[in-house]
């Protein structure tokens, strides 16, 4: 069991690395207007590193920064921090190709809008859609009908939504997605403890799934699948984007450190070959970034490119294994002494 409150940082209350203070922007469902994305950017170039890192939940990290208090200011400004109290537990990951901005602008709302839901921690993650189900959200939501994964929020659908539970479908269905999501939450604080996830507490799965009551519904299996690279849906690099990349660009941020940008954007620079060795490799932060790195790790993730995989590969530069991808992964892990390879 824990014993300390997770340590996540946000936008406002930075993470001390060793280049600076580290900040996370939460983006729920990943959509970013123009003029947000370039308010992002250019915190980045004026008050930052100069780069922007996506992460594995479809969010921002800002680094080298000296304080958080301009940033948060900007972002309030975008419409990006709507609530300061709650901008740590604002994850909620939406399938990047799917219509479903309404669903999760709703969910977010209504998190915001309970004082409890502040306490919750960090690593609190909510999926929507079908091709997210497979990355191990608290709670998560899949359209038991055909084609309407998402949609309008503010409707009931005719047929229930799948609640997933700590990443499965126990037979949870629901008519009202939000109010189901918000209710699990609240449910889970009252469960958790000083868990980070449902899934680390006792029996937390069975007592969500006996106060909504199961179906005998057919059980989905929840499965990742990787938005395959392409003009529409261009990979970024070991997940790190130069903040002079796409000035004016509405962009949508993906789990799988990709982008979907309008057709004719231009994507010099960035993932769209599906046979470029880039595809499915990822890092750390690791040196110098990282006080607890033990390598370079996106040196060593570059001199080894062209190395024939067969499946996602991820470099981390400690045993905490920060960034890793949900799925089957092959992890090389710095030792200090070189690299352990976990499959």
């Amino acid at each position: 069991m824990r014993s300390h409150p997770d340590a996540c940082p946000g936008a406002v209350e930075l993470h001390a690395a060793a280049d600076g203070g580290l900040a996370r922007i939460r983006v729920p469902g990943g959509t970013l207007s123009a003029a947000q994305w370039d308010v992002v950017r250019l915190a980045s170039l004026e008050l930052g590193s100069g780069s922007i890192e996506l992460t594995s939940r479809a969010n921002l990290q800002i680094r080298g920064l000296a304080d958080g208090v301009e940033l948060g200011a900007r972002l309030a400004a975008a419409g990006l921090l709507p609530s300061a109290s709650h901008e740590r537990i604002r994850n909620i990951i939406a399938a990047p190709l799917e219509d479903n901005q309404a669903l999760v602008d709703a969910i977010d709302s209504a998190l915001c809008a309970d004082p409890a839901m502040a306490d919750l921690p960090g690593r609190f993650l909510v999926t929507a859609g079908a091709a997210v189900s497979g990355l191990g959200g608290d709670f998560g939501l899949v359209s038991s009908d055909v084609g309407q994964t998402g949609g309008d929020a503010s409707r009931t659908t005719p047929s229930p939504w799948v609640l997933l539970l700590a990443g499965r479908d126990t037979g949870v269905r629901v008519t009202d997605p939000v109010d189901a999501v918000l209710t699990a939450a609240r449910l889970f604080q009252q469960l958790r403890g000083q868990a980070w996830r449902l899934s680390e507490v006792d029996d937390g799965v069975r007592k969500i799934t006996a106060h909504f009551g199961a179906s005998d519904a057919p059980r989905i299996t929840p499965a990742v699948t990787p938005v395959a690279p392409s003009p529409l849906t261009p990979g970024v690099p070991l997940g790190r984007l130069d903040a002079h990349q796409l000035p004016g660009v509405a962009l949508r941020l993906t789990p799988w450190r990709s982008l979907v940008v309008p057709a004719g954007t231009d994507t010099s620079g960035f993932i769209t070959d599906p046979a470029s060795p880039w595809h499915g490799v990822s890092a750390c932060t690791g040196r110098p970034g990282c006080a607890k790195s033990l390598s370079d790790v996106r040196a060593d993730a570059r001199a080894w490119l062209g190395t024939p995989h067969d499946r996602p590969v991820h470099w981390s530069g400690c045993a905490r294994r920060c960034g890793r991808p949900a799925g089957d992964v092959t992890e090389f892990v710095a030792t200090g002494d070189g690299y352990e390879e976990i499959r």
